[in-house]
């Protein structure tokens, strides 16, 4: 089969969906079943074509970004205009087989464009689902009847954590909604020989600073633990527009010597800053499946973390999930674990376990399986 595969964000643009994105490639990789070519974003103006493996083209259509993990709408109008005519130049020369667009929004209106031509699947991510984003709201009330246009002409729709599904029905009830959860590279990402936390405690959050994050309150967390007399350092990996905001809150709470910035890290670096860390630490709103928390869990650290969509099916006896969304209460989860030695060694050791049920294999076949069956159902008139 042919796909014509698309990704408004893809590595180093972005976040997890766009590394969800790329360890999909990467097991589709010289795969003779399957022929794809990937139209995706690039932080420089221009078009490029990357051949990533000898089925796997991708496609690149640049924007001048100022913020690699931030998109202002203009970035996102001048992506999607200039997209929109390559891929129509994309169907012009090949003959696909099916459409395949992470994202509903903006990436999902390419396929919707060319619907009566091809059918599509759509990979609901998060922010393309109405509720997920505070910060797009106002977007929201303007494109749900173009949201729900999307959705409906899609040949499936599918959602990465069985949470964000739900969150989707409420927007949209009269359509099926399947759920393929994200995968992790557990050879790559291990755990630790040393099986004890270091003093004072390591946390680690590794997230876009943006405000659906809501890292402000893990930082306030860590201010509190300091109150409480517990010693912790909170490493934060990521970079976004909230930056300056939260260094600022940093220093107005004298956390300096508690709170560090790591910045952006190189993907291959990653293994070594979880191994690093004793505890991993979340606090956001709303998540599709997190890819960072299934990183955490394979380089076997224990989870704190606020219930949001995806939670649910990663955390059972491998972590604390906190039902009131603010700093004390995360504070406390933290504390628990650092005062309960036995339940520390015994999360560690699940967490580990529970990530070697999922892995990016078992999502390429699950997608595989998605496409045969639509593909099979095209065939048959149904």
């Amino acid at each position: 089969m042919r796909l014509l595969m698309s990704n408004y964000e893809f590595p180093p643009i972005g976040g997890g969906a766009g590394r969800a994105n790329l360890n999909l490639l990467r097991e589709f990789a010289g795969r003779d079943e399957i022929t794809i070519d990937l139209v995706t974003s690039a932080p420089q103006r221009g078009f490029a074509v990357e051949q990533f493996a000898p089925n796997i083209a991708i496609h690149k259509v640049g924007v001048k970004k100022k913020n690699l993990h931030f998109w202002k709408r203009s970035e996102v109008g001048e992506w999607l205009i200039k997209a929109g005519f390559y891929y129509r130049k994309l169907l012009g020369l090949n003959k696909y087989d099916l459409a395949h667009a992470f994202f509903a929004f903006p990436t999902g209106w390419l396929c919707y464009r060319h619907a009566a031509k091809i059918p599509y699947v759509i990979s609901l991510r998060g922010s393309d689902v109405p509720g997920y984003n505070t910060r797009l709201g106002l977007d929201y009330r303007l494109l749900s009847p173009v949201f729900g246009r999307i959705w409906k002409s899609a040949s499936a729709v599918i959602a990465n954590s069985a949470g964000l599904a739900d969150l989707a029905k409420r927007f949209v009830d009269d359509i099926d909604i399947g759920v393929i959860y994200n995968g992790v590279d557990s050879v790559g990402f291990f755990a630790s020989a040393e099986g004890k936390p270091a003093d004072p405690v390591r946390l680690l959050t590794v997230s876009r600073l943006i405000g659906r994050k809501r890292i402000d309150l893990l930082i306030e967390a860590v201010a509190l633990l300091k109150q409480w007399g517990i010693e912790v350092r909170l490493n934060i990996a990521g970079d976004g527009n909230l930056l300056d905001e939260l260094q600022t809150l940093v220093k107005q709470l004298n956390l300096g010597e508690e709170v560090n910035f790591i910045g952006l890290v190189e993907a291959e670096d990653m293994p070594a800053v979880y191994r690093a860390n004793d505890i991993f630490v979340m606090s956001s709103a709303h998540e599709g499946m997190s890819n960072a928390m299934l990183e955490a869990m394979a380089s076997g650290l224990p989870i704190v973390t606020t219930r949001c969509e995806g939670v649910d099916e990663l955390i059972a006896d491998n972590g604390i999930v906190v039902n009131e969304f603010d700093a004390e209460s995360i504070a406390g989860g933290v504390k628990q674990l650092i005062e309960d030695g036995q339940r520390y060694l015994a999360m560690c050791q699940t967490a580990r376990k529970r990530a070697e049920e999922f892995s990016w294999a078992h999502v390429a076949e699950q997608y595989l399986d998605c496409y045969r069956r639509l593909l099979a159902n095209a065939g048959a008139g149904g």
